[in-house]
């Protein structure tokens, strides 16, 4: 039986899932928005059935009632019937959120006050969050970035594929929401207080070239890079195809975006499939 491929887009209400469906639309997946859980094994066993050469992408949220919950079990069923399914899971920082309800005017699905219905959402949608492929955070994310993000996720053509994001952020921001492995490197010499590189990113080859002179910088980068490349292959084995690892130092210009850089060329040297992505480097 050939296997089919459904994408699920889920997560809060306000993080950008209509957005996401646009884009997979633009990807060429045939995208159907709320499905009734109820329905989804009916609409699996009609796909097999199917000759479209289409993928899938399901838009669940929280409109679906409390029957949302039972999804993981129901994913169960359809992998079982030969549908394979990939969870990723939209968030957004309560803040953001609000102000996003506040610009559209929308309603809240659950009908309360949108703090209030927050809180209660993302109680109810824990569960998917647990089973997601991969959590993306949008809070700092553009409608292009989120299709670059997107589309890294796409890139995987097989299940023992990783595709691994490189994030870096300055602490005083807060930390990515979607982040599975956190760095501090907030200990390395700070660029920001010599003039001539305050102004610079840690794109430039002038403050890498800065930090790589400090001693504990290189032998923070070689042990580093050592623990990933020791640290990926397990998660690939337990089936993790999607891992982000954030850098974080103050301000998110300098240091944490050197080092993001730095190994996000060391691992794709090693061949793994590499997106990078500098939140606060603009700030």
């Amino acid at each position: 039986m050939k296997k089919r491929l459904l994408f699920v887009i889920t997560g809060v209400s306000g993080a950008g899932k209509s957005q996401a469906l646009k884009v997979f639309e633009d990807f060429g997946f045939s995208c159907v928005d709320n499905l009734p859980i109820a329905l989804l094994e009916d609409f699996a066993r009609s796909l097999l059935q199917t000759h479209s050469p289409h993928h899938v992408a399901l838009g669940l949220d929280i409109r679906g009632g409390r029957e949302i919950a039972g999804l993981p079990r129901v994913l169960k069923r359809l992998e079982a019937m030969g549908i394979v399914a990939r969870v990723l899971f939209l968030e957004a920082a309560d803040p953001i959120i609000v102000q996003r309800y506040s610009e559209t005017r929308h309603r809240h699905p659950l009908g309360f006050k949108v703090p209030q219905a927050i809180r209660e959402e993302r109680a109810r949608l824990l569960p998917l969050k647990e089973i997601a492929d991969k959590v993306i955070d949008t809070s700092e994310l553009t409608l292009n970035e989120l299709k670059e993000t997107l589309a890294g996720a796409l890139q995987l053509k097989r299940t023992r594929e990783m595709m691994l994001s490189l994030v870096s952020f300055g602490y005083k921001h807060g930390i990515p929401m979607d982040a599975d492995i956190v760095m501090d490197v907030r200990f390395l010499p700070n660029p920001n207080y010599i003039p001539r590189l305050k102004r610079l990113t840690g794109l430039d080859a002038r403050v890498g070239r800065h930090i790589l002179r400090q001693p504990i910088a290189r032998r923070f980068l070689k042990n580093y890079l050592k623990f990933l490349t020791d640290l990926l292959p397990p998660y690939i084995r337990e089936g993790k195809s999607y891992l982000t690892i954030a850098m974080g130092c103050t301000g998110g210009r300098h240091r944490s975006v050197f080092v993001a850089h730095y190994l996000g060329l060391k691992l794709a040297e090693k061949g793994y499939t590499v997106r990078e992505f500098h939140r606060d480097i603009h700030r």
